[in-house]
């Protein structure tokens, strides 16, 4: 299945390519003014930002949603598919969309990304939201805490048993690929019912997320990252990782996360503000899942934009 015609969705954005850190991404770009940078999860792409897009470039910034690295219309390279190189690839976008630094607003994988980048490069961030994800840190605590978790996620490859292994459901070889891409990617859809409040997905919402689920290579591409994350817990990679993420974020963070997400549940990422010196502020919204910024996308804009236009962001 060829990217261009899946990924370029018409709307009232302007899809274009840019180059950074020697990687080729497609972005859709919408509005002027401040960046904002946004960096989707998994198993989603660009789209994800659509509500976004509209609501960010209305109120005067100029947000600019990414496919990440093996996703979407952007590169696939063999390699890359760890937290540190996504960073990088983060900070390399800001530079080449002409800017020095970005507010940085990431869901899921891309929440773990945009918390890396704060840590590897903290000058490339002038504020930083975290969707759906707990601290890096919290993430390699629950994986090292539950290792027979791994084989029971394995062995019970639908979408609840992702629910309760994530990202352990992803470490065999190939096999993960395969269920992803069977059945016209069905998979995909019962991973978003699932992580969600009832209710969400719609069947057209499943459908595109699930044909850019099938466009070669994604479906390996986008699992590389969760098997860097789990496998490098244990190797002197993820040693040096783990300590350079105790280095405290400085700017202003807001942590948004769904009421009823199944997936990483609240009680999992609450508490971030510890590895935070900047202003650090929590937000529940209630009635979403995994998905708040796609399920509610009004609460979810309103604590967004209050956030970016509050010159004191810690209250």
């Amino acid at each position: 299945m060829p990217a261009e015609p899946v990924i370029q969705i018409a709307g009232p954005w302007t899809h274009r390519s840019v180059t950074a850190n020697g990687t080729r991404f497609h972005v859709a770009t919408m509005g002027e003014g401040p960046l904002v940078l946004l960096l989707h999860g998994f198993p989603e792409f660009w789209w994800t930002w659509r509500h976004q897009l509209v609501t960010l470039a209305e109120a005067g910034y100029r947000a600019v949603a990414v496919d990440l690295r093996g996703y979407g219309g952007s590169d696939k390279p063999p390699r890359g598919y760890d937290l540190i190189t996504a960073a990088a690839d983060a900070a390399g976008l800001v530079r080449a969309l002409g800017e020095a630094n970005a507010t940085v607003v990431g869901h899921d994988w891309g929440g773990l990304a945009a918390w890396t980048l704060a840590a590897y490069f903290p000058k490339a961030v002038r504020r930083l939201a975290v969707v759906s994800m707990a601290h890096p840190l919290r993430m390699r605590a629950r994986v090292l805490s539950s290792p027979l978790r791994i084989s029971r996620a394995l062995n019970e490859p639908d979408g609840r048993a992702k629910r309760g292994g994530y990202p352990l459901a992803f470490q065999l070889p190939m096999a993960p690929e395969r269920q992803l891409v069977r059945n016209g990617g069905a998979l995909v859809g019962s991973i978003l019912s699932s992580w969600s409040a009832p209710g969400w997905p719609d069947e057209e919402t499943a459908k595109t997320y699930q044909r850019a689920m099938r466009i070669p290579p994604v479906a390996h591409t986008s699992l590389e990252y969760h098997r860097w994350f789990v496998r490098s817990t244990f190797r002197p990679d993820g040693l040096r990782y783990a300590r350079h993420m105790r280095r405290p974020i400085v700017v202003p963070v807001l942590h948004l996360h769904g009421a009823v997400d199944s997936c990483i549940p609240p009680q999992a990422a609450r508490g971030a503000g510890r590895y935070v010196e900047g202003p650090y502020r929590w937000k529940v919204i209630e009635g979403a899942g995994h998905f708040p910024h796609e399920e509610r996308p009004g609460p979810f804009d309103a604590e967004l934009l209050g956030w970016l236009a509050d010159p004191e962001p810690d209250r």
